[in-house]
């Protein structure tokens, strides 16, 4: 993103006694991040989405791309609670405040809050922003303003409410849902999601383990201290681990010994948990319905070296030639477990969008039951917390008389023992109290069921 050119006053001089103050670092990186917050939020696309093809993304120093990215995350992550706040400041609804004006604002109040950057910098940086961006050129002295009494006034932020962060409607729905949970959810989405890392098998992750920088997990999984480029990490090319979520691991875990048994996986893209099954020796279908999921598998697949039988098809309808010993189904959902690595989600939602998930899983695990020989078991799951896409659709498949709930148990889940339900299901809402090996994760609702 070029500087625009140098427009001085006739005989107006440069350098020390007079011309223009020295040029104000930072400011570029304030810029594509607030474009990248108001581009996804005007788009409903994805932040990731965004950020690929943006050519003044691109331009930027690795170290301000990293910037940039960190600081457009943290202000999706955080949207609504930061809004609240600006509502405080400035006396007046967020929703009121021209957009590229209130974008520039939220990415100031993130570094402030959320990223704990120096006052001066983010103040001084994001006004330079705010006039070299056409769209807010006369919004510079109304940046400074709110972004200095940000600086002063953090306890404005400190003290809105935890489910502030969603949209009104979406934090009455999991307040009712999840009770005293909801505001813990959503005090951990404001806070930067770690990488955890799943590998082919424990020598790999032994000898990764020395190498990267990196926190040994309870369940055998490693947490990055640090993941600026996951693609140039040691071991990535090499199909030695791949990037997946404690919580998500959990799943395919939940079979036991699947060496030397076949096994269907459902609605199997990206393949994380298709990944994990290949490697511990499961013979392995991977379904999926669409072909852009499907080659994402596939290429993830072949960088793990790891064999799959890919099937593109519609869940609901195909069925295998003979049963499977046992099938995974991570069925399509809300998602509102994984806001905080997708924040931009909850914005754009309805509550119609979410009245639609049930019966494409109710019809999914059905489906599911009849892939599956008597005795094998099934593994239901959804990123979601909210209980008519989980316990709700489980009961419903039970009381069918096909599928039995095998109870998980807390030695099959070291790290989650927390997140036990009394059905013996689980659901990986971060806990009231965090104690030593306890981890923290996306929310996932999992069940554990064997045919009848």
């Amino acid at each position: 993103m070029p500087a625009p050119p140098d427009r001085r006053r006739r005989g107006q001089r440069s350098g020390k006694g007079g011309g223009r103050p020295p040029p104000v670092e930072g400011w570029a990186s304030r810029l594509v991040a607030a474009q990248l917050v108001w581009n996804t939020l005007e788009t409903t696309s994805s932040l990731d989405s965004n950020l690929r093809g943006n050519a003044d993304y691109s331009a930027l120093s690795p170290p301000d791309r990293g910037y940039a990215r960190a600081t457009a995350s943290a202000a999706l992550r955080a949207l609504g609670r930061i809004d609240w706040s600006l509502g405080a400041l400035t006396d007046r609804a967020a929703d009121t405040i021209d957009r590229p004006v209130l974008a520039l604002l939220r990415i100031g109040c993130a570094q402030l809050w959320l990223l704990d950057s120096p006052p001066y910098a983010v103040v001084s940086a994001t006004v330079e922003a705010a006039r070299r961006w056409p769209e807010t050129r006369r919004a510079g002295g109304m940046v400074n303003a709110v972004l200095r009494r940000a600086s002063r006034e953090r306890q404005v932020f400190d003290a809105a409410p935890p489910t502030s962060v969603w949209p009104e409607w979406l934090a009455a729905r999991l307040g009712s849902a999840l009770g005293p949970a909801a505001a813990r959810m959503a005090q951990l989405q404001i806070e930067r999601p770690a990488i955890d890392l799943s590998f082919r098998n424990l020598e790999l992750l032994n000898e990764a383990a020395d190498r990267l920088d990196a926190e040994r997990l309870p369940n055998d999984m490693l947490r990055l201290r640090a993941s600026d480029s996951i693609p140039d990490l040691d071991g990535y090319a090499s199909g030695d681990w791949w990037v997946q979520d404690a919580a998500a691991s959990l799943a395919a875990r939940l079979f036991g010994d699947v060496s030397g048994c076949s096994v269907i996986d459902l609605c199997a893209a990206p393949g994380g948990k298709a990944m994990q099954l290949a490697a511990a020796g499961a013979h392995l279908t991977a379904v999926d319905l669409e072909a852009e999921r499907m080659d994402v598998l596939l290429r993830n697949f072949e960088r793990t070296e790891l064999p799959v039988v890919p099937v593109l098809a519609d869940a609901r309808i195909w069925r295998p030639d003979n049963p499977a010993d046992h099938v995974l189904l991570d069925a399509p959902c809300s998602a509102l477990g994984t806001l905080r690595r997708h924040p931009e989600g909850a914005w754009s939602r309805t509550p119609g969008d979410l009245g639609r998930y049930p019966e494409i899983q109710r019809a999914l695990l059905a489906s599911a039951s009849e892939m599956v020989r008597p005795g094998g078991r099934v593994i239901y799951c959804v990123c979601t917390p909210v209980p008519e896409e989980g316990e709700d659709v489980v009961r419903n498949a039970t009381a069918a008389g096909r599928l039995k709930r095998l109870p998980i148990s807390p030695g099959e889940v070291p790290g989650f023992e927390h997140a036990l339900t009394p059905d013996g299901d689980l659901l990986t809402l971060p806990p009231e109290t965090v104690t030593h090996g306890t981890i923290l994760s996306d929310t996932f609702y999992v069940s554990r069921l064997e045919r009848t």
